[in-house]
């Protein structure tokens, strides 16, 4: 019984040899050998003119602006944007995350081409005429930084459905709030955009709260803003 399983391998490896091993090596001389395979089509077809990942388009949203205006997210058309998700009484990561965005607006302020959209997880407390003040005491001077209110359940949907970014109301956590301390990057048609780590894999956010977060947001922007 050995002998003839012996046997029965010995020709299964022996018509795998015929039928395969033509093909595997015609296909190593002319480098198709992972042409077509998912790990393939994840380095390939995520990448643009740059080499920044697509994940894919970013949600539609209509706010209000601090100068009372209905921004959308075609204001933004032809520009590459950033977007976060805050509030201005955070006594947390909010300041830290501010801060960050505007060493990020301070690199790009006199580009027409470049937004960001801080939209306010807390619309009851942040009115267009508080998210003003808070603009001015950051020293808002970009081209097209709007700081964003509107229905509270519109933007905590915007932001985990719609970015997949977490936001939500915590009576618990300091300042009543939580939520993501991460930036999105999108790019002049509307995609979301971003890095890729060693193994080909999408980094979809960015850290905003990192020194190494901001410095490759800022890569990335100047990649985006040259396509």
């Amino acid at each position: 019984m050995k002998n003839k399983s012996y046997i029965g391998v010995s020709a299964i490896i022996l018509i795998f040899g015929i039928l395969f091993i033509p093909k595997i090596i015609s296909r190593i001389k002319n480098g198709e050998v992972v042409k077509g395979d998912r790990l393939s089509t994840v380095t390939e077809e995520g990448t643009g003119k740059s080499d920044l990942f697509t994940v894919g388009k970013a949600p539609a949203f209509s706010l209000t602006n601090q100068d009372k205006k209905t921004i959308s997210n075609a204001d933004y058309k032809g520009k590459v944007y950033v977007v976060e998700f805050f509030f201005t009484t955070c006594p947390t990561i909010c300041p830290i995350m501010n801060r960050n965005m505007k060493l990020v607006q301070d690199s790009f302020a006199s580009n027409a081409n470049f937004g960001i959209a801080s939209i306010t997880i807390n619309p009851e407390t942040d009115t267009p005429q508080v998210l003003k003040e808070h603009a001015k005491g950051l020293g808002l001077k970009g081209m097209y930084w709007n700081f964003l209110t509107g229905d509270q359940k519109y933007i905590y949907d915007l932001a985990q459905k719609g970015f997949n970014l977490y936001v939500g109301a915590n009576k618990k956590a300091n300042g009543g709030f939580e939520h993501s301390g991460m930036f999105a990057l999108i790019d002049k048609e509307g995609n979301i955009r971003c890095r890729k780590d060693d193994y080909g894999n999408p980094i979809v956010y960015y850290d905003g709260l990192k020194p190494e977060g901001i410095k490759q947001i800022k890569q990335d922007i100047s990649k985006l803003l040259a396509e």
